[in-house]
């Protein structure tokens, strides 16, 4: 039988690499490392289709006798669906996959959001967009904008060699021909592990490390009287239990860790004057169960997330500044659960192609809209209430887009959604009532599709959409 060395295909959308510059080029060489590291042996990952190793070693590793010692890494974006290539290299190793009765030979890694998997009717159109979404997959939309050399990137890098090399581990010996054929006594194979979160079925699951914690006190019982010093001082990846107190400073998260309020909400409370309550500049982070308050004295955001996957959850955030929460240069958080309200300007403010998942937040009493989105902006908005703002629910404009779906939009002072100037999101399955102007207002060629909304009891009705407009606009299904 040939030797067979362990190996792995990237499966990726050359634009990606090129418009990222050479990003995944270096990505594999990094991840080739790592592996290596963990194996003890060399683990080649090919990437260029029109390299005469790939097409050799895919028609003889996918078409003829794939094995367990073959992966294929899937670098999902928008381009990985268009791209009739990857389509069809993923759908040969799935067979592949199935044939061997296995699950974990293929590892996604999720580079750019991709609007497919998170519309359900298009998803629910596509298989593949389905197998991938549910998969365990390697979340690198925040992570590619860090330095693959940072201790954050390492150690997820490290999670993914991990999992190739436990993988290996649990094939049987007839499947890694590359090791000496010698008496050995039968060894014991592991159930594979995945490389993100625990599945509830997993036998034999290794310990996790635990995270390690200080803790902030202002009556000195702990390691620290202040957030900030924490913060300078914890090792990445550390928790800080903040105890009960009013804290007067601006927090700067510039590694990834996770700090929780002590008690309940309302405990304790962070106040800024002059600075951000929280800017955040990291991979990775959290924070949980604070009030965060920017006071004034100057320009700032309660919460300025400039890059990176920051997760806020059931948090209460102020402004006397600018807005509540800003989100831009490609940042892709998670809000959760959260009270935004009585920002100076809106409540959440996504630009400069910011992302996220804002999700079940209650936003209210902004003076602009509840959340704005321009230049790119693209979140996902979903089942949030957003109500009594002194002016529009959620306001849309200069190519900003989104995904607005399943909220409660009530009671503002202008309409409920403002659509203009290029603005093009998907608005979709929402309750849009007893607002103070119309439910829809679009204008100066703004666009977008409207489709099974609840547009009904609204002062000035369900629409209102100028001439320049109306061809841009797909409308459906609404109850107005």
């Amino acid at each position: 039988m040939a030797d067979r060395k362990p190996m792995a295909f990237m499966s990726y959308a050359h634009i990606d690499d090129r418009l990222n510059r050479g990003y995944l080029t270096e990505f594999c060489e990094c991840l080739s490392g790592e592996v290596c590291l963990h194996l003890g042996e060399e683990f080649p990952i090919f990437m260029d289709r029109k390299d005469i190793k790939w097409g050799d070693s895919w028609k003889k590793r996918i078409e003829e006798s794939i094995d367990g010692t073959t992966f294929l890494i899937p670098i999902i974006s928008p381009g990985f669906f268009k791209s009739q290539n990857c389509r069809n290299e993923l759908n040969l190793f799935l067979e592949r996959e199935r044939e061997l009765e296995r699950d974990d030979l293929i590892l996604p890694i999720y580079l750019i959001d991709t609007p497919l998997l998170n519309d359900k009717i298009k998803k629910n159109q596509d298989k593949l967009a389905q197998t991938i979404a549910s998969r365990q997959y390697a979340d690198w939309r925040g992570l590619r904008f860090e330095d693959l050399g940072t201790g954050a990137v390492r150690r997820e890098l490290s999670k993914l060699a991990a999992h190739i090399r436990n993988a290996l581990d649990s094939m049987p010996p007839s499947s890694r021909d590359h090791e000496p054929a010698v008496e050995t006594p039968a060894p014991v194979h592991h159930e594979t592990r995945p490389y993100i979160d625990a599945s509830e079925n997993k036998v034999e699951e290794r310990p996790k490390p635990e995270m390690p914690t200080v803790v902030v006190d202002q009556w000195h019982r702990g390691d620290y009287t202040t957030i900030s010093q924490a913060i300078k001082e914890a090792d990445p990846g550390s928790r800080i239990l903040v105890h009960s107190g009013i804290y007067d400073e601006g927090l700067i998260l510039d590694k990834p860790l996770c700090i929780v309020g002590d008690g309940n909400l309302g405990d304790v409370v962070i106040r800024a004057e002059g600075k951000d309550a929280i800017l955040f500049k990291a991979a990775r982070g959290r924070v949980e169960n604070l009030v965060l308050q920017q006071i004034g004295g100057g320009n700032f955001y309660g919460v300025d997330i400039q890059q990176g996957l920051l997760e806020i959850e059931g948090c209460d955030i102020t402004s006397n500044s600018l807005s509540c929460v800003a989100i831009h240069g490609k940042a892709f958080p998670k809000l959760r659960g959260n009270k935004i309200h009585d920002g100076e300007s809106a409540g959440i403010f996504v630009y400069e192609n910011g992302q996220g998942l804002i999700e079940d937040n209650e936003i209210f009493g902004n003076a602009n809209a509840g959340i704005s989105i321009k230049e790119a902006g693209n979140p996902t908005v979903r089942r949030n209430r957003i109500h009594d703002g002194k002016a529009s629910g959620i306001f849309i404009y200069e190519n900003g887009q989104g995904l607005i779906e399943d909220n409660d939009i009530f009671g503002n002072t202008l309409t409920g959604i403002e659509i203009k100037k290029a603005g093009n999101p998907t608005v979709r399955g929402n309750r849009i009532n007893k607002n103070a102007y119309n439910a829809v207002y679009i204008h100066d060629k703004g666009a977008g599709i409207i489709e099974k909304n609840d547009l009904r009891d609204n002062k000035q009705g369900a629409w209102d959409i100028s001439r320049d407009s109306k061809n841009l606009v797909k409308r459906f299904g609404n109850q107005e």
